[in-house]
């Protein structure tokens, strides 16, 4: 996670070349026949709808806006009351519960586990709290 004493770099890193090959370990199956593909990608919307589909399908994926005081977020349930936004960031929504009267999304998110609580966090639910609920994509198998 990029801050003041680790800022990103000024270059963009190479994305890797593909390798289209299993490693020579695995030898269950072939590159093609281990391949996996959906076949239906679309959009969840309002927080019954999401939990819905989340009970039935398993996680869904969700972008949101992060705004500066996510940064610091060390655990509970967050609520965006301060800062700037910084932009948007994609996560994955694993499910939902209450903490003290407060109903929020479990996220999993992907800068490492020294963030949050264990590289998860949970975020205010039924509020499209920082745009989450408007932007949540699932698919099937």
């Amino acid at each position: 996670m990029p801050d003041s004493k680790n800022p990103c770099p000024s270059t963009i890193a190479k994305t890797p070349h593909c390798e289209k090959e299993c490693n020579k370990e695995y030898t269950k199956k072939t590159y093609s026949e281990d391949l996996k593909k959906g076949s239906s990608a679309y959009s969840v919307r309002t927080a019954k709808n999401i939990m819905n589909d989340i009970y039935t399908h398993g996680p869904v994926e969700g972008s949101f806006t992060v705004y500066e005081d996510f940064m610091t977020y060390k655990g509970g349930v967050y609520e965006h009351t301060s800062g700037h936004s910084l932009g948007g960031h994609a996560i994955k929504i694993l499910g939902w519960g209450v903490e003290s009267g407060v109903p929020y999304w479990l996220c999993a998110n992907s800068w490492n586990t020294n963030w949050g609580e264990k590289g998860f966090f949970r975020i205010r639910r039924g509020s499209n709290e920082c745009g989450i609920e408007a932007s949540v994509a699932a698919g099937l198998p």
